[in-house]
């Protein structure tokens, strides 16, 4: 029989998380989540759950009642949507800036839907001009969907706009909001959004691996007039709600799946800090914090890949000094300043820094912490 090596607990570091994700965690958020595990089924953890959903909701600002935290990260929230919406042979106009309007593409395709991709450069937002010309050449397209902050590339699209265009020509919407939840404005029911996800790693600052969705009435319909069923078991939304409903009402829930109870706790009290705060301040704090970035990284003579008008707070990608090795440049801040800054993905690889400023990351402390390491290391 083979024995194991004896293997020391595992004790990382404490580091400054500044990339595109996790984020700093808040302490609040890691003392929850080490709260004692009680069942899934436990008449206190479903009030916990009732309380969880009403905070999703405030987050997004929404009063959807298919509201609820998919038990894996956003990667699978954004397969939420798509499994559970499109079907085979429908037509979905997808947005594609940065890579994850392309993995939306790949959603669309790997459902057996056909893809009519709108692209935008890398490091622009989204054009409307181009969704409503792509709208009016398909106008048998159900479904728009698109990234609302995409992390490739820090850039903000309209989605207030591009949800206008999706109910004109009668197209629901499926929004990436992985980057901007609880970072910059976002509003579910007043821009019209019918089917949104985000991740609990980013501006939440709580502990990967959750991810909040929501689904209007309209999507909901949609959902329940299938003519095939979800194509997968774990995600089926009409699955799912069984245990996700009931509590507040005394209905009794369904098993599904074990949920994940220590985390649930994370999430619940990382959106409780964020409510006590308030949404709007709490943009504000992103869009302060990256104002003093930004005077910064300009001050050192970095260049910003986003125009300002539609660049992140967030997230900040600048392009890599030219004779700069990207690589030892991150690697010098891990190893003398605990500080952690993200590569460029996609067409940015080896071409661009992306810096997160979310959540508890945003703030002066951290700012302080990022512009200093840089420029010793620069130099």
């Amino acid at each position: 029989m083979l024995v194991a090596p004896y293997i020391d607990a595992f004790n990382p570091p404490r580091r400054t998380l500044m990339g595109p994700g996790p984020s700093d965690v808040y302490p609040e958020v890691l003392a929850a989540q080490s709260r004692p595990t009680i069942g899934h089924l436990d008449p206190l953890f479903v009030g916990m759950m009732d309380e969880l959903k009403e905070l999703i909701q405030y987050a997004f600002q929404t009063t959807n009642e298919m509201t609820l935290a998919v038990s894996a990260p956003g990667s699978a929230g954004m397969e939420t949507c798509f499994v559970n919406l499109v079907e085979a042979g429908e037509k979905v106009i997808v947005c594609r800036n940065g890579v994850f309007g392309e993995r939306m593409r790949q959603n669309v395709e790997r459902v057996g839907a056909v893809a009519v991709v709108v692209d935008n450069e890398w490091g622009e937002p989204v054009n409307p001009e181009d969704v409503e010309a792509a709208l009016k050449a398909h106008p048998d397209a159900k479904f728009l969907a698109f990234v609302h902050a995409e992390t490739s590339t820090g850039a903000l699209s309209d989605a207030k706009a591009l949800c206008g265009l999706a109910k004109q020509h009668d197209c629901l919407s499926i929004v990436d909001a992985v980057t901007s939840l609880g970072g910059v404005e976002l509003r579910v029911d007043e821009w019209g959004i019918d089917a949104i996800y985000s991740g609990s790693q980013k501006c939440l600052s709580c502990v990967p691996g959750l991810s909040p969705v929501s689904f209007s009435p309209a999507a909901v319909e949609k959902l329940k007039a299938r003519k095939t069923p979800v194509q997968s078991w774990f995600l089926d939304q009409t699955l799912v709600m069984g245990y996700w409903s009931g509590g507040a009402s005394g209905g009794k829930r369904s098993y599904h799946h074990t949920a994940p109870v220590n985390a649930l706790y994370a999430l619940h009290e990382s959106l409780r800090l964020l409510a006590n705060e308030g949404l709007e301040a709490a943009w504000q704090r992103h869009a302060d914090m990256h104002r003093v970035l930004r005077q910064g990284l300009e001050g050192l003579g970095l260049k910003f890949v986003v125009d300002e008008a539609s660049r992140l707070p967030q997230l900040n990608a600048v392009y890599i000094p030219e004779g700069i090795d990207d690589g030892a440049v991150r690697a010098q801040l891990l190893e003398s300043y605990n500080l952690e800054i993200g590569a460029g993905l996609g067409a940015l690889a080896g071409k661009a820094w992306r810096i997160g400023l979310m959540g508890f990351g945003a703030r002066r402390e951290n700012v302080a912490l990022c512009l200093k390491a840089l420029e010793d290391v620069l130099n």
